[in-house]
């Protein structure tokens, strides 16, 4: 017989793997890159409209502040991509920056870049999906409607595959990437030829002029200081992600350091390539975009109806000769198809990162588990049920999520260069070869570099983007932090509590073990539990019975003296026909005899092989059991009758979920 469940799940899934097959899931540079870095490098896509979209704000007078903020940008990145070089080199056991701040500052600083870059993590995987499915909008416009269902769908098919296993994500991956990466070089390449002879590309927005908003027409002084730091901090979104690499470097073929440092500078030249060619195509090609399309002028219709075009949009469809030409719809399909990807740097990093922090036991045992594929299953369903609930609760706009986005990745940044610091500091007070030591400061040098920049950084975001939203980020990364600490220490507690003192004592035998056996008929479940009791040889034996009804119960015991059961048959009179509660009070009433007493009680109970049966059967022993289990000095001991639907299930091979894994033999 055919078990649809389990089918479905191997169908979705794939095999189950073998631990021992986790070598052949590391990762060749090639596959690595589109894998860890999809989200720098995605991100492309929408960095330089969100610089534009702010300094728009004061109308067409500042959009010429675009260059040096995109020059500031990649200044940052460069460093922040040669400081990330210094941390998979230094800890290449993974962790990121997590590892590096909790070795170098603490445990409680190592626990607030967990906190944040978990919820950076979540919010990568929402600002993503709504970014993609913006650019298939721009693409076909009447879908709009259908945003949200979009969106969820597509992070329900990020999570199943990489629920198929890391390589299995890459090899997925790996082509839509590559993809988008050689289309934008491509785009970037036919751009700057245009304008080199002179037929430079013409966005469809370059005719249109742009009302300052309200207040914002003659900015001076603070305020002109102000819009350019906010631009400048959107613009920002392009170095989330560049910490992924450093996470995943156990995930890498061996020599993993050497490989992740190359695929995370190759990372960083790439999307600094891409991101200024955008950027200059977008002033080239006088792309003209506003908050609100209503802040438009010379729109010649009525802007509640207009759609804006995405920036890369508008660039493609400028170079390549309009929205029909095929290098417009092949730019929209990579774009969307690399941002809803993008996602993946997340499903790697969050899974990752949540298997090293269970470990150390702040958050909960299982998302240290890996499943069938070897993945670690559960962070990634965590993931994706986040990121989806965040997405229907803000419709998938990317404007509303964009505020609450790229704080935790600078938080992350900031503390571990400033770890990085201290490391080598520390590195420097036990070295004395002389050329270890030069290689030493120089490290030290472009950490603290980056320690002072993405401070800076981090002080723009948090100043600029605070009101706008992004006080949900902190509020939640702090939640998350008061949430980690509370279950590390009841975790401690639990072992404390556990953890024997004197083994002597402990292992020192009960004065007395009572044993009762639970009766309601007397029908073989019952005469195996008495046997099975009896075999344990206690000190007292004993069956016990309810009397709820008087007639049925008068039934039993004659039934019990005329089979000549050696066994004493007790009987608790129960007036409100209650069944748990005599049982359970009759007990405790034995434990409280003696401390050192141990009480053993012995439920039959009937094993089914269909669903519906448990609904029949077991419901007073489950009740029972429940009670028992917060007594002091009481086994429970469950004693299974198969009936047989349950050998009938077990010979068709019905199997529960994780059975594979759990090492079950097949039937």
């Amino acid at each position: 017989m055919i078990r649809i469940p389990e089918v479905a799940k191997r169908l979705v899934v794939g095999r189950a793997l073998r631990s021992s097959e986790l070598g052949q899931t590391l990762l060749p540079k090639r596959v690595a890159l589109p894998i860890f870095a999809s989200d720098p490098l995605s991100s492309v896509a929408y960095a330089t409209q969100e610089v534009l979209l702010v300094l728009t704000l004061g109308g067409m007078a500042y959009v010429h502040f675009t260059p040096w903020i995109a020059a500031a940008v990649v200044a940052l990145m460069t460093v922040v991509v040669l400081s990330y070089q210094q941390v998979v080199r230094a800890y290449p056991s993974g962790g990121g920056s997590y590892e590096v701040v909790s070795a170098n500052l603490g445990e409680n600083a190592g626990l607030v870049v967990g906190a944040a870059l978990l919820v950076d993590y979540v919010m990568t995987v929402a600002v993503s999906v709504a970014s993609g499915v913006d650019n298939i909008i721009s693409a076909v416009p009447h879908l709009h409607a259908q945003r949200v269902p979009m969106a969820l769908g597509f992070v329900a098919l990020l999570a199943v595959v990489n629920l198929r296993g890391v390589r299995e994500s890459g090899r997925a991956f790996a082509a839509p990437t590559y993809l988008f990466v050689s289309g934008v070089l491509i785009m970037i390449a036919t751009g700057l030829f245009r304008y080199l002879v002179a037929d430079a590309p013409v966005a469809e927005s370059a005719s249109y002029g742009i009302r300052p908003q309200e207040g914002d027409a003659q900015l001076t002084g603070v305020a002109l200081v102000l819009l350019v730091l906010r631009a400048f901090s959107n613009g920002c979104t392009a170095l989330t992600g560049v910490e992924a690499i450093s996470n995943g470097v156990p995930a890498f073929r061996k020599p993993k350091s050497h490989n992740a440092a190359i695929t995370l500078a190759a990372m960083g030249l790439i999307a600094v390539t891409m991101f200024v060619g955008v950027t200059t195509l977008a002033i080239v090609a006088k792309v003209h975009i506003a908050d609100d399309a209503c802040r438009l002028t010379g729109l010649g219709q009525d802007c509640s109806a207009y759609q804006q075009r995405t920036v890369i949009a508008q660039i493609a469809a400028a170079v390549f000769g309009g929205e029909s030409s095929f290098g417009f719809y092949y730019i929209q399909a990579a774009t969307a198809l690399v941002l809803i990807l993008a996602a993946n740097t997340a499903f790697n990093g969050f899974p990752l990162l949540s298997s090293i922090l269970a470990q150390r036991r702040y958050l909960p045992r299982q998302l240290h588990s890996r499943g069938d594929r070897l993945a670690f299953s559960n962070g990634i369903v965590a993931l994706a049920v986040t990121a989806g609930l965040l997405l229907w609760g803000f419709e998938a706009s990317v404007t509303a999520l964009i505020h609450l986005y790229i704080l935790g990745v600078f938080t992350s940044f900031t503390l571990s260069q400033t770890g990085m610091v201290r490391h080598w500091n520390q590195a420097l007070s036990t070295e004395s070869d002389p050329a270890l030591r030069r290689r030493h400061r120089v490290a030290r040098a472009i950490n603290a570099v980056g320690a002072v920049f993405t401070g800076l950084v981090l002080v723009v975001v948090l100043f600029t983007k605070f009101l706008d939203g992004a006080w949900l980020a902190v509020l939640a990364a702090g939640v998350l932090w008061l949430l980690m600490r509370a279950i590390r220490m009841r975790y401690d507690r639990t072992a404390a509590e556990l953890t024997s003192t004197d083994p002597h004592t402990d292992l020192t035998p009960p004065s007395r073990v009572l044993a009762i056996v639970l009766v309601s008929n007397v029908h073989k479940p019952t005469l195996r539990a008495l046997a099975y009791a009896r075999a344990s040889k206690p000190d007292r034996l004993e069956a016990l019975t309810v009397a709820v009804d008087h007639d049925e119960t008068r039934a039993l015991e004659e039934q019990w003296q005329r089979l000549g059961i050696d066994v004493p048959l007790k009987v608790l009179d129960s007036p409100y026909r209650e069944v748990t509660r005599p049982v359970v009070d009759y007990v405790r009433s034995l434990g409280r005899e003696s401390t050192r007493d141990m009480v053993g009680v012995y439920i039959p109970e009937y094993v089914v092989g269909r669903w519906w049966e448990n609904l029949l059967h077991n419901q007073s022993a489950l009740r029972i059991k429940a009670r028992l289990r917060f007594t002091a000095g009481v086994m429970v001991i469950s004693v299974p009758w198969q009936l047989l639907s349950s050998a009938r299930a077990d010979h068709h091979g019905a199997r529960a979920p994780g059975s594979v894994r759990r090492g079950e033999p097949p039937s």
